[in-house]
């Protein structure tokens, strides 16, 4: 429930606020005083979009702010999904910036458009005559026709089942795409797998055989080098390591005469460890190294084909070799098994759309099933309102599933009698598509759980007992709703509970919109201003006086 609405800057008011009743309120106001600016304000804290030109004060910000009671409605699991702190008292706010810059706010908190949106539903419904042409719309009577068979949970199962079924189909879709290229690949891809097979490259491999090419290619005078320093360290006449033995026995007399002459002896042991140890290693290395002209040759041409294949798929390293023929071996696998997988997932795609075409039909038979009802209903609420021969009928037909069902529903009206049921853009008239409006209104604000309802002039092309049958309606609505009618008829401006006035006020240099709670004397003037003119007669006074009830 609204308990505050406050407006700043924003079109042709600079500063209005109110505190609408917890039941059935009127707003009344000369034509273009800013009655649905007020409404367009509204709409902001809804989440409708925003837009500069919107502003009193082009330099200056708007701030539309409204405080909701929201302790019954049940809107904590909203709050916690959304990461909202959760309070009885729920403050909204939407600001626009003169740069035309939008924020929205729910307790302080800023929240994007489409939040706004979804909690917006939660708390209002405005009608408007955007709403009377929306009424002629096929989704928005499917709404209305699932909100009277309270099929939301049939929705929520088929939704589920629908979803299921198109993930399937997308997934087919794309698995058959797929295999359609790999197919049309597969020959290329078999081939280029069979020259990587065929070479089997190995990780490391490449650096390897690098290196023993370069090793090979110079074998001879590596063998010859490593000859010439054994020699250098091993001939008997004048090797190093002859005379570095000589040095050692002396190092080792030395060594008894001091400590310091101890140290070197130590030192120069460990480095004759280590000559000793490199002369084994050359050794070594020198029997590890053959002139193999027929492995160098074999070396030579391993590396080229691991060049060419590299250079051909545009690689560097056999690591990236090896990855490529085990991506090339997964897509060969694959084409092998994709049959498999499609027929699968047909199997399942098929299973999907039986689940989701049951649910589907039990959905529409709840659908149809209030069809009679609800038609009921609608012409025994338009007979109240003066169209005692106004018939509603429902139809449906078959349509290929979509996220709201098999159904496509046509509501048909006829306000006369004699006249068939026709679709209602086509034979509504203003008064007509008023009343018909007011009629779903009223069946559906317990259905839909709206706390607060606002009508903007559903009282349009109606008058006397037809005026005086809707408010007493409303009056029913607003024994468990709010209501915020505006209107342009006495009749139903007196049964209010509270009764707000809109005018212009042109004292300053711009014209300014201002809102005021009428006192009782006020209200009655207003009434008769609205029976008679702006100079009522004593009829007028008494008329007004009679709607009152005073």
């Amino acid at each position: 429930m609204l308990t505050n609405l406050s407006i700043g800057n924003y079109a042709l008011i600079q500063k209005l606020e109110m505190e609408p009743s917890s039941a059935l309120n009127m707003i009344t106001g000369e034509t273009g005083a800013g009655k649905s600016i007020m409404l367009g304000a509204v709409g902001l804290l809804l989440g409708n979009r925003s837009d500069t030109k919107s502003l009193f004060d082009e330099n200056k910000k708007c701030v539309v702010e409204g405080v909701f009671d929201i302790h019954n409605y049940g809107l904590q699991h909203f709050f916690e999904e959304e990461e909202l702190d959760y309070d009885p008292i729920c403050i909204i706010r939407r600001e626009i910036s003169p740069s035309g810059k939008s924020r929205a706010f729910v307790n302080d908190t800023p929240v994007k458009l489409d939040t706004l949106r979804q909690l917006g539903k939660t708390l209002m419904d405005i009608h408007s005559q955007h709403e009377n042409l929306l009424l002629g719309a096929a989704s928005y009577q499917l709404s209305l026709v699932d909100a009277f068979a309270q099929t939301s949970g049939e929705i929520t199962v088929y939704q589920e089942a629908f979803s299921t079924y198109t993930r399937q189909k997308t997934e087919l879709k794309t698995l058959e795409e797929e295999a359609k290229e790999l197919k049309k690949e597969a020959d290329y891809n078999q081939f280029q797998l069979d020259e990587l097979t065929s070479l089997a490259p190995e990780e490391g491999e490449q650096k390897s055989l690098e290196n023993q090419q370069e090793i090979l290619d110079h074998a001879e005078d590596i063998k010859a080098k490593i000859n010439h320093i054994l020699q250098l360290l091993e001939d008997e006449q004048t090797g190093a390591m002859q005379s570095l033995t000589a040095i050692q026995h002396h190092f080792h007399y030395l060594s008894r005469f001091s400590l310091q002459f101890e140290e070197l002896s130590e030192r120069f042991q460990s480095a004759w460890i280590e000559l000793k140890d490199i002369r084994d290693t050359l050794v070594h290395e020198d029997q590890g190294i053959d002139v193999d002209y027929e492995k160098l040759e074999w070396v030579r041409e391993r590396l080229s084909k691991i060049y060419q294949l590299q250079k051909k798929h545009g690689l560097q390293t056999d690591a990236e070799l090896i990855q490529l023929k085990e991506a090339l071996e997964r897509k060969v696998i694959r084409v092998d098994h994709l049959d498999d997988q499609i027929q699968k997932l047909k199997t399942q795609l098929a299973s999907a759309e039986e689940q989701m075409m049951e649910k589907g039909k039990i959905l529409s038979k709840k659908r149809s099933e209030s069809f009679k009802p609800f038609s009921k209903e609608i012409e025994t609420l338009l007979a109240q309102l003066g169209m005692e021969n106004a018939r509603v009928e429902i139809t449906r037909r078959d349509i290929s599933p979509g996220p709201s069902g098999l159904d496509e529903i046509d509501i048909l009206f006829s306000a006369n009698k004699g006249i068939a049921p026709q679709p209602i853009k086509q034979v509504a008239s203003g008064g007509e598509f008023s009343r018909l409006m007011f009629a779903v209104k009223f069946i559906m604000a317990d259905k839909m759980a709206l706390p607060t309802l606002i009508f903007d002039e559903i009282d349009t092309g109606i008058s006397g007992e037809i005026a005086l049958q809707m408010v007493k309606m409303m009056q029913q609505i607003a024994a468990n709703h709010q209501v915020i009618c505006i209107s342009h008829l006495p009749q139903v401006a007196a049964k209010g509970e509270r009764h707000y006035f809109v005018y212009k006020d042109n004292s300053a240099s711009k014209t300014v919109s201002k809102i005021k709670l009428l006192t009782e004397q006020e209200r009655l003037l207003e009434i008769a201003k609205m029976i008679s003119g702006s100079n009522p007669t004593a009829s007028a006074y008494e008329s007004a006086k009679e709607l009152l009830g005073i």
